[in-house]
């Protein structure tokens, strides 16, 4: 089994290169909405009293002819003890004899495959014409966001909010080295751009309907675990909301909580990124819409992201081969 580290992940798939994971993002949902994959919800473990859960994400591809599990933690106080607040590991098996294939870090991973996402997202469901960018929070997923959007789309400019004004600065230095300028800005002047990013923990609405514009795009990525969500259910009143996955949105994405107040219903889902990727169904159809995306992240994006990963570190002789059995 091959054991790859997180600096070895990285050595591959430099944040230079996130376009790489956009595109392999991109075909996961592409197969997801063909029904070519497997892939059930995601399981949580929560750990109350350490203020914190564990999620097991397991995928499989035939086309792959391999399968994919991703354990990891989300500890919002983790930081407090020098930890990252995610720390994920993948395990790849063979889908032919069931071996493990490949152990390696799923945080960065995870990282770059939710930007991907957000990514792809705003190229089906954002105006054509857009330009300009707002992020809701400065932590680490926003690195990924913008640097996964501004892969794919010329943005003219980029607006972040954050109550912490030192994360932006650090976030602008991050992003300076990709040669992407930001801005800080208040969040009503974030909120009504062409794409909204939220990347927040909170757990009650922050962003406002009056301050949403039509035919602004919308990613929904903070929202991870139930009773979380960013967005006043407004808003969602007024758009086309897209998911990644139906269960898991409903469950623990930005839409759960006004699902159980029933504020929507599953009636007022349009449909999934799969299906609009796939072209089963129309993303965005005129530039006056509002649109959606519930991101909660799916295995699948994992498992796609990792296999190639794992290609390029057999064709580079990276990581550490070990017998595990």
């Amino acid at each position: 089994m091959l054991i790859l580290s997180q600096e070895e992940v990285k050595q591959i798939i430099p944040l230079t290169e996130i376009k790489k994971v956009v595109d392999r993002v991109e075909d996961a949902f592409l197969k997801y909405g063909k029904g070519e994959v497997d892939m059930p919800p995601k399981t949580y473990l929560y750990f109350k009293k350490d203020n914190g859960d564990l999620r097991v994400m397991p995928s499989f591809s035939e086309e792959l002819k391999m399968a994919g599990t991703k354990i990891v933690n989300v500890h919002p106080d983790n930081p407090k003890n020098n930890l990252p607040t995610v720390g994920a590991v993948i395990v790849l098996n063979d889908a032919k004899t069931g071996a493990p294939l490949a152990l390696m870090d799923g945080t960065y991973i995870t990282g770059m495959r939710t930007g991907a996402a957000g990514a792809v997202a705003s190229k089906y469901l954002a105006k054509k014409s857009a330009k300009t960018l707002g992020v809701v929070g400065a932590g680490r997923q926003s690195l990924f966001q913008i640097a996964a959007t501004s892969s794919i789309i010329k943005l003219q400019d980029i607006c972040v909010y954050d109550t912490n004004e030192k994360s932006i600065e650090v976030l602008s230095n991050e992003l300076s080295k990709l040669n992407i300028k930001i801005r800080k800005a208040g969040i009503e002047e974030v909120s009504k751009q062409d794409i909204l990013t939220t990347t927040t923990p909170s757990r009650s609405p922050i962003v406002k309907s009056d301050w949403v514009a039509a035919g602004t795009h919308i990613n929904a990525v903070g929202a991870d675990a139930e009773g979380k969500e960013e967005l006043d259910p407004t808003i969602l009143k007024r758009a086309k909301i897209i998911v990644d996955d139906w269960a898991q949105a409903s469950h623990s994405g930005e839409i759960n909580v006004p699902v159980s107040k029933g504020i929507i219903t599953k009636n007022d889902i349009y449909g999934s990124l799969g299906e609009v990727v796939a072209g089963i169904k129309t993303g965005r159809e005129n530039d006056s819409e509002i649109t959606v995306f519930d991101s909660t992240g799916l295995a699948l994006q994992d498992l796609f992201t990792a296999e190639m990963v794992y290609q390029e570190a057999l064709k580079r002789g990276i990581g550490k081969d070990i017998k595990i059995f």
